[in-house]
């Protein structure tokens, strides 16, 4: 089968040799290490080149940086002693009405009590001065030697 169609001469044709051209090599970056628990193996992946053929190597999860915790635009301890300066001021404020409280139930107590020395006053000044007014008008007692025996009273 030559394609001349001549069985006795064989046709010679060039033969060319196909060598791959390596890449030139770029500047080398190692790939990021992921920490494993000891005991586990990564899973396998397997990746279809457009080519056709098949790569199959471990799959490396990219290293994600830890998630940074976002801080409160006011620190605790200013809350605090915020909250704490607000509780003072209850407790003083609280502590001011109770003290006027006590005044105020001190002073109601001492005028009851001047009141009652008034009232009972007056009445023992009336209780004295009139009997003293009226001496003329009471019964005459005349008073003699009175003798007791056996719980009798004898005049």
């Amino acid at each position: 089968m030559y394609p001349d169609h001549t069985h006795d001469v064989p046709v010679q044709r060039a033969v060319e040799v196909h060598q791959p051209t390596p890449f030139s090599p770029a500047v080398h970056v190692p790939a990021p290490v992921v920490p494993m628990q000891p005991g586990s193996v990564p899973a396998v992946a397997s990746i279809v080149l457009p080519d056709g053929r098949v790569v199959t190597g471990y799959a490396i999860d990219t290293a994600r940086p830890e998630p940074v915790a976002v801080k409160p635009a006011v620190s605790r301890a200013a809350v605090n002693v915020a909250l704490g300066g607000i509780g003072f001021l209850a407790v003083c404020g609280g502590l001011l009405l109770l003290t006027s409280f006590i005044a105020a139930l001190t002073a109601f107590i001492t005028q009851l009590i001047i009141l009652a020395a008034v009232i009972f006053g007056g009445w023992i000044a009336v209780q004295i001065f009139s009997t003293s007014g009226h001496q003329g008008a009471g019964t005459p007692v005349n008073i003699r030697k009175a003798v007791i025996k056996r719980n009798h009273f004898y005049r």
